[in-house]
């Protein structure tokens, strides 16, 4: 246990240093939606849904896409030309996307 408290406390750091501006982002996303939906809900099958995935896992994929540690086509392309300060913009503004998850009934 308390190995993990240094831990959560570097993952709240890099949060908070990663925030990005979510009105911003939603302008960016223009250019996301004909796959991911401004909404965040995937218009495609093979093409993940953003709205509310947590804001540090979209900036770390983004930046994967970007630097070619993670593999996708057509995401590495349109990552490639993301500053830092874009991808934590569109990070924000999916994270801020508000969803609902209903189990089955």
């Amino acid at each position: 246990m308390i190995r993990l408290v240094p831990l959560l406390a570097v993952l709240l750091l890099s949060g908070a240093a990663q925030a990005g501006d979510a009105k911003a982002g939603r302008k960016a996303a223009i250019a996301c939606q004909t796959c991911h939906g401004l909404d965040g809900l995937s218009k495609l099958p093979e093409a993940p849904n953003l709205a509310g995935q947590v804001e540090p896992y979209l900036v770390k994929a983004l930046t994967e896409y970007r630097d070619g540690t993670r593999r996708n086509e057509i995401m590495n392309v349109v990552a490639k030309s993301l500053s830092d300060a874009e991808i934590a913009d569109l990070a924000a503004y999916y994270a801020a996307i508000q969803i609902d998850v209903l189990p089955p009934g």
